[in-house]
């Protein structure tokens, strides 16, 4: 090998070469660095700021969780709308007025049977539920709802009374018939158990006797 010519010849231009692909190279990377082009290593700054915003992320997703109403909750409608007395075969509207005063309570009975508001409502699990309705044995009545609860006293222990609200059905069984005055009936709003009383009633002032039927709740199902 001519080790001359080498040096002579080839050595210096490679040199040059070497050296004018250096100088391009620097050139190259420095207007990539001027224009901000040049990839950098992820500072732990950044990844402390990546993992807050995750955690303020989970925050207020539990947050909103939070305010979603369990579905546990009693929604269902406490007020009853309907009774069925099974053995008189006979549904009667129910009306759930809120004035105690006697003129209110006498104008919602004659559009139904009323449900008393110091009574229990469907709600209440240890609750007496008071209900009442007119009686008439007069042959000719207009409006049927004068005769809503005749025959109630015929009733016997084993018979079931339903009341219906907007979306639950309950079942109670009748446990006691009897009579008695109207100056003397006390009738409690708290029991143990749901309870339900249905009394006639011709005026919610009138003093005549009247036929009471006690029964308790043995079963409710979604509508």
């Amino acid at each position: 090998m001519n080790f001359s010519y080498f040096f002579n010849q080839i050595l210096p231009s490679a040199s040059a070469f070497l050296g004018v692909f250096f100088i391009v190279m620097m050139i190259g990377y420095g207007f990539l660095y001027f224009i901000d082009f040049v990839p950098e290593a992820p500072s732990e700054e950044v990844a402390t700021d990546e993992e807050t915003t995750v955690e303020d992320q989970e925050s207020t997703f539990a947050e909103k969780t939070e305010e979603v109403p369990s579905a546990l909750e009693d929604i269902r409608d406490p007020r009853p709308i309907t009774i069925t007395l099974g053995s008189l075969n006979r549904t009667v509207s129910v009306l759930n007025p809120t004035s105690r005063s006697i003129p209110d309570l006498d104008a919602a009975l004659l559009k139904g049977v009323v449900r008393h508001p110091d009574s229990a409502d469907l709600n209440d699990e240890n609750g007496n539920m008071l209900i009442l309705g007119h009686s008439s044995y007069l042959n000719n009545v207009f409006n049927k709802n004068f005769q809503a609860f005749n025959g109630i006293q015929n009733m016997t222990w084993g018979d079931t009374i339903t009341l219906k609200s907007g979306d639950t059905e309950y079942t109670y069984r009748v446990d006691k018939v009897y009579q008695a005055k109207a100056s003397s009936v006390s009738i409690p709003t708290t029991s143990n158990g749901a309870r339900l009383t249905l009394a006639t009633c011709n005026t919610f002032g009138a003093k005549e006797d009247r036929f009471i039927v006690e029964a308790v709740l043995v079963s409710k199902k979604a509508l």
